[in-house]
């Protein structure tokens, strides 16, 4: 990956444009299509996430002859909101993000050659497993980086919290924030940088775009968000449903995680019938594909040296 490419330019030959799902909701994406395709990736983002921040990692597997495409999640970034205001992360349940995503998959896939890849970053890791694993999509190979196969490891197990989810639901509007994110709506925490990543650079990109593209900007998650992700996540974790993803699996994690959790990771490396696990240890925080360069290179030519293999 040449070191001038611009992160906060959309490459030339990139199109972005909105592709409406069946009910009607326009969902943001881009695609960069390529004159000699060995095959196309479908990335997708984390909760709160939009495709510019990914541009670079794009970037990399279009110079590595993949055609390559991302979108924003119904209710964030570029695709509208769900909730009462501007900046709440909320859904309904998480079989909506599903639906968006086999139906997205139906149609993307009836425009590219070669097989088919699917990544995912955290929350859209946790979708593409879960996808994989309703039939929903049926990609060659699947790469997930840091996916939220179960949140920040804490004192209480996972149906505990959802019990509290699910209280705290029932006692007020299940649309508003979960926690408490700044004084500013839709201003980000100034520690927040540190649960990311180790390359201040690559954080201050992600910045400049919320500041050139307002509309991307989003806050906390609802109460309801919360609670459907304990729902999914659990049922995500059943080594029956694990068994079901019969494509190869690489997993790219970090025990240092201060998001999600590696041992749910760990755990689902274990019952996944074809996964290689690798763990960045200190080096890496959440978003590994925008790490320092040493471990997002390292990350990329994971990931580059999988698909080789997996497709040989």
């Amino acid at each position: 990956m040449s070191a001038a490419f611009d992160r906060r330019v959309i490459p030339a030959e990139a199109i972005e444009s909105h592709w409406l799902a069946p009910n009607g909701q326009a969902i943001r994406r881009i695609d960069w299509p390529h004159p000699n395709p060995r095959g196309a990736i479908l990335f997708m983002g984390g909760r709160g996430d939009f495709y510019e921040k990914y541009l670079e990692a794009l970037a990399h597997w279009h110079q590595q002859g993949w055609a390559v495409s991302a979108f924003d999640w119904r209710g964030q970034g570029g695709s509208g909101r769900l909730g009462k205001d501007p900046f709440t992360g909320h859904i309904d349940d998480y079989a909506t993000w599903v639906g968006d995503l086999r139906a997205f998959w139906r149609d993307w896939s009836a425009t590219v050659s070669g097989p088919r890849i699917a990544i995912g970053h955290s929350m859209g890791g946790h979708l593409a497993l879960r996808a994989t694993a309703e039939a929903a999509i049926d990609p060659a190979a699947l790469v997930l980086c840091a996916p939220m196969l179960g949140l920040r490891d804490g004192n209480m197990p996972d149906w505990l919290m959802h019990t509290v989810a699910r209280l705290m639901c029932r006692l007020g509007d299940p649309a508003r924030p979960a926690w408490k994110w700044s004084e500013k709506p839709g201003q980000p925490p100034d520690s927040r940088g540190d649960l990311l990543t180790h390359d201040p650079e690559r954080y201050a990109d992600e910045l400049w775009w919320r500041a050139a593209r307002p509309e991307v900007v989003m806050g906390p998650g609802s109460w309801r968000w919360v609670e459907r992700a304990y729902a999914s996540m659990r049922w995500l974790a059943r080594p029956d449903v694990l068994a079901q993803v019969r494509q190869p699996v690489l997993l790219l994690a970090t025990d240092q995680d201060a998001l999600v959790s590696f041992k749910a990771s760990a755990r689902a490396a274990e019952w996944l019938p074809q996964c290689e696990l690798v763990n960045f240890g200190p080096r890496a925080r959440h978003e590994i594909l925008r790490e320092a360069d040493p471990v997002r290179m390292e990350a990329l030519a994971r990931i580059d040296t999988f698909l080789a293999k997996a497709l040989a």
